[in-house]
Parts: structure tokens; C-alpha cells; sequence
């Protein structure tokens, strides 16, 4: 009985420490493929740009332009999956009326 307890918590242990390698992994992953995929380019950049000053202004607009200005700057500083992400919400934004 006590042997069959023991593998148990061992297999839980294994599984814990399963899920946590995955999870650190994902996290390490996720802002590389996010900018690959994104693409954070100077010519993604302008487009969404030309977009957005076509919006009517408003709430959405303005959230844009905080976007695309965060974007900048994280692709200025070399953060190019945060570029992506800011980028991503920015399009988004600019979709919603």
C-alpha cells in the first residue's frame, strides 16, 4: 500500500514538472513565433498607420495610436515580439467601430 502511494506521487511529481517544462518552453517560443508570424516590420507598421488615419475619430482610434506608438518603440528597442503584440492589438482596435 505505502509503495502504491509513493508511485502515485511520483507520477504527479513527474507531471508537474512535465507541464512546467512545457509552460517555460511555450513562454520562450511565444514572442518568437509571434514576431515571425506577425511580421513587426517598417512596412507593417505603415500600413497599419495609413489604416488607422483613415478611422473616424474616436475611442478606437485613439487606442490604435497608443498601440502603433508602442509598437514603435518596442521595435526600436529590438522587442519584436512585443512589437508583434502591440501591432496585433493596434490592427484589432482599428477593426472595431
Amino acid at each position: 500500500m505505502m509503495l502504491a502511494l509513493f508511485e502515485q506521487e511520483s507520477n504527479m511529481s513527474n507531471k508537474l514538472l512535465g507541464a512546467a517544462a512545457m509552460a517555460a518552453l511555450l513562454l520562450a517560443v511565444a514572442p518568437a513565433s509571434a514576431a515571425s508570424m506577425g511580421g513587426c516590420s517598417g512596412a507593417n507598421l505603415t500600413k497599419t498607420e495609413s489604416m488607422i488615419e483613415t478611422m473616424a475619430d474616436g475611442e478606437g482610434k485613439m487606442a490604435a495610436q497608443k498601440e502603433i506608438a508602442q509598437a514603435q518603440d518596442a521595435l526600436l528597442n529590438g522587442k519584436m515580439g512585443a512589437c508583434a503584440a502591440h501591432l496585433s492589438k493596434a490592427m484589432h482596435a482599428g477593426m472595431m467601430k
